[in-house]
């Protein structure tokens, strides 16, 4: 529907009396009904979304104040807990579990009326590109059900590119909502870490994890941001820096000054036809009156072995906790020891690829393993923020592809491990240096399929880089599909 194309629009018809929250409600709810065969959702809370919106639409008839989001439906990753929800990270090891508490992101939704419509598909403890690994069965891409929608926020962005609902959340530890967002062409954000709290986020790699926002609309994302955004008492990473008006500097027009990464755009993984647009597009740019310079970047290779390294040693220790002892699922097989016991209830309750990554995150932290690896890894880490932050403080933000191809199909790289972990050569270096970064929708593929540009700004300057994304959108210097 037409009223819901933006939050500005839907609340311009609200507060008109043109349309109702309850009607919003019961759109998306038939969508959700009609395109179940995505498998978007794992759960959907019908009564309940209703229900929140029959209040709001009392209120609002009544002359009552609502907040900032009244009314926008949003879909929640299962990663994400939300009090008196069940929430598994799309694992078996965490089957029928239920949420004590809510994540402060969804404390704040709430708080500004919001109305939180379900939980959404995921690769298995947020682990994946693909959201094949989900104990769920994998969530299908709604522009062509034969391919994946990208991962792990597979869910997450299949709800907002199908009209399942108007914004969602995902989590982005090395890509998880950009690389997603760019399979489905929406608007996928990963903020600056720390932007928003991680307290409630079920962790896979706690120094790289960061609650991202899914929508099809610059605006809507800023909104979602300006609510969610901010110290945080129950999370010590949370920063303290204030959270400026990301909505208002949306309408600026000027001339930047961007930078791209040489090694990155002539990286022999990048698909052929996508270089040739990125470069039409920097061409594009500076006729528009920017600037775009290439620059050099040494570290390209090294950044995937050393996020990979880094983030599975973070599982390791994340994921010891799920033992089958105090909560999820616990074998049936009896007569066990304590040691078997829990060997027995992790290994029927994870997923292979989980396994995977605990085994290796194990092998690199382990005796005569950890200077060699870890201790390596975290020196790159290093190399590369210092690298990337000296480029940074001489242009307004850094230009590249989110991925290096267009949306696997089913199946395709389920074999091969190590090709799915390059796919995310592109997407971990922000989350590596901390910085925030977008993926728009910029072009679509001779396939068919849509493929996006990311943007990159400096630490905690997400009000710089919505601006950019804004502009380039608004004035059709990137295209929606």
């Amino acid at each position: 529907m037409s009223e819901f194309s933006s939050i500005n629009t839907f609340h311009k018809a609200l507060y008109a009396g043109s349309i109702t929250c309850t009607e919003k409600v019961r759109y998306y709810l038939n969508r959700i009904r009609e395109l179940k065969h995505l498998n978007a959702f794992l759960e959907v809370y019908e009564e309940e979304a209703l229900e929140k919106a029959r209040e709001l639409d009392a209120r609002i008839k009544s002359g009552q104040p609502v907040g900032a989001l009244a009314g926008v439906v949003v879909g929640i990753k299962d990663v994400i807990c939300y009090k008196g929800h069940n929430v598994t990270a799309a694992s078996r090891i965490l089957e029928g579990f239920n949420s004590l508490y809510s994540a402060t992101a969804v404390e704040r939704l709430l708080e500004a009326d919001a109305i939180i419509i379900g939980n959404l598909n995921c690769d298995e403890f947020a682990m994946g590109s693909t959201n094949e690994n989900s104990a769920y069965g994998p969530t299908l891409n709604a522009l062509d059900t034969t391919r994946v929608p990208g991962g792990s926020s597979g869910g997450s962005a299949v709800a907002v590119q199908a009209d399942l609902c108007q914004v969602s959340l995902g989590s982005d530890t090395g890509g998880s909502v950009r690389q997603p967002a760019d399979f489905c062409g929406i608007v996928g954000l990963k903020p600056t870490y720390g932007r928003i709290s991680r307290y409630g986020l079920i962790a896979y790699a706690s120094s790289f994890d960061q609650i991202g926002i899914f929508g099809k609309d610059i605006a809507d994302v800023a909104a979602v941001l300006q609510v969610i955004a901010g110290p945080d008492e129950f999370d010590s990473t949370a920063s303290q820096k204030e959270v400026p008006d990301y909505q208002s500097g949306l309408t600026h027009n000027k001339s930047y000054k961007f930078a791209y990464l040489r090694d990155a755009l002539y990286h022999d993984g990048l698909d052929p036809e996508m270089k040739d647009a990125y470069i039409d597009f920097f061409e594009n740019l500076v006729d528009n009156g920017h600037t775009v310079s290439g620059s050099g970047f040494d570290y390209i290779d090294y950044i995937v072995p050393a996020y990979y390294v880094l983030t599975t040693a973070e599982a390791s220790s994340n994921l010891s906790r799920y033992d089958g002892v105090k909560y999820g699922h616990r074998t049936e097989q009896k007569n066990l020891d304590l040691t078997d016991f829990y060997k027995k209830s992790r290994s029927e309750g994870f997923g292979k690829e989980v396994k995977r990554r605990i085994l290796l995150g194990t092998f690199v932290l382990s005796s005569g393993y950890y200077d060699a690896y870890y201790t390596k890894a975290q020196q790159v880490r290093r190399l590369v923020a210092d690298k990337l932050n000296e480029i940074l403080d001489q242009y307004d933000a850094i230009l590249m592809p989110t991925v290096p191809s267009t949306a696997f199909k089913l199946g395709e790289k389920t074999d091969d491990p190590i090709a799915m972990y390059l796919a995310d050569i592109y997407t971990v270096l922000a989350n590596l240096v901390g910085v925030p970064a977008i993926s728009v929708p910029m072009r679509k593929h001779s396939n068919g399929m849509p493929f996006g540009v990311q943007i990159i700004t400096k630490k905690f300057d997400e009000a710089n880089l919505l601006s950019i994304a804004h502009q380039l959108m608004d004035r059709n210097q990137v295209a929606t599909v």
